[in-house]
């Protein structure tokens, strides 16, 4: 369940150093914020952070930005960052509905789903950030050939966003259903906590890589 009205999430998130507050003026400008040529990578719905600060640090080469929709819950991405200090990652309050206007065509090399909303009600599914709706967003910012990865424990959730894959704009590379099981999908896997947290109760992990056609 989303943190939401924790006092003074707003002030915190507003006053730190890591999060980009007004992103549309980084749009096409994302090296210049990091002060280098890296790859761009975003993870859209960053949560608790735990993902994106894990990636970053085992991953200097690249830059990170992580996107989260709600402030009580980007609050303990912004505690965990301001603990690490990493360099090459940066935050934003910011709905992926929108994700246009803070990224420009192909400067994007990769978005990572992780443990998206399912919205489960058939009148919701435009709504999933699996959805072909979303991945024509995707797709508008990201380099030729760039890469989408989602990885969800609710199955009904992968199936739909399996067969929304090509009217989306992409091929698909490769699939498992269960992630933890299969060594070559699995290497180099990070956890989100939802993972840890359902993979201890024994849900299998779905996972894709899917390539912008």
């Amino acid at each position: 369940m989303r943190l939401r009205n924790i006092p003074g999430a707003e002030e915190h998130i507003r006053s730190c150093p890591f999060v980009v507050t007004e992103p549309t003026a980084a749009k096409g400008r994302w090296n210049e914020h990091f002060g280098n040529s890296h790859p761009l990578a975003v993870e859209i719905g960053s949560g608790k952070g735990h993902f994106i600060t894990t990636l970053a640090a085992r991953e200097p080469g690249t830059n990170y930005v992580g996107m989260e929709k709600y402030s009580s819950v980007l609050l303990r991405a912004v505690q965990k960052q301001e603990e690490r200090l990493l360099p090459n990652l940066a935050l934003v309050r910011w709905d992926a509905q929108l994700i246009e206007d803070v990224f420009a065509p192909g400067e994007v090399s990769r978005i990572y789903l992780n443990f998206s909303d399912p919205w489960p009600k058939p009148k919701q599914a435009s709504r999933r950030l699996c959805a072909k709706e979303f991945l024509r967003l995707y797709a508008g910012v990201l380099t030729d050939g760039g890469i989408v990865e989602f990885k969800t424990d609710q199955r009904p959730l992968f199936d739909f966003g399996m067969s929304e894959i090509e009217a989306g704009g992409f091929t698909l590379l490769s699939y498992t259903y269960d992630l933890h099981a299969d060594a070559a999908m699995n290497a180099g896997n990070i956890m989100t906590e939802y993972e840890e947290k359902f993979s201890a109760k024994g849900n299998k992990i779905c996972k894709y890589i899917i390539k912008k056609a």
